[in-house]
């Protein structure tokens, strides 16, 4: 039994948007806590209410800033060398397809119409 394997262990790369979200519903629980607790009131809300989207906003921007040229860095594109020959893609004809085999079974034919049948 083989047990050592090609993937990577330990930290794993952060989804941003999975980020981005968790940080503003917190944000918004902790407006809507402010606002229960009577914290805060009046016209301050208003200015309470975008500040989760922003701060949210900010911290994924600055994650996508950090780990943007470590993020795609290792995806590779394209072929190197020959391009294999694959059924199906540009430039090759497809396979006809296969006889249906002689021991299936018929259907008889009928020369009756769905209206005649009794």
């Amino acid at each position: 039994m083989d047990t050592t394997s090609d993937r990577p262990t330990g930290r794993h790369q952060i989804n941003i948007g999975h980020l981005v979200m968790g940080l503003a519903f917190l944000g918004i629980v902790g407006v809507w806590a402010l606002i229960q607790t009577d914290t805060v009131t009046g016209d301050d809300i208003r200015w309470l209410m975008p500040i989760p989207w922003v701060l949210a906003g900010l911290v994924g921007l600055a994650a996508t800033a950090i780990t943007g040229s470590r993020r795609h860095a290792v995806r590779q594109t394209g072929w190197v060398g020959e391009q294999p020959e694959q059924p199906g893609w540009v430039g090759t004809q497809p396979e006809e397809p296969a006889e249906p085999e002689a021991d299936l079974p018929k259907y008889p034919e009928t020369s009756q119409t769905p209206e005649e049948k009794p």
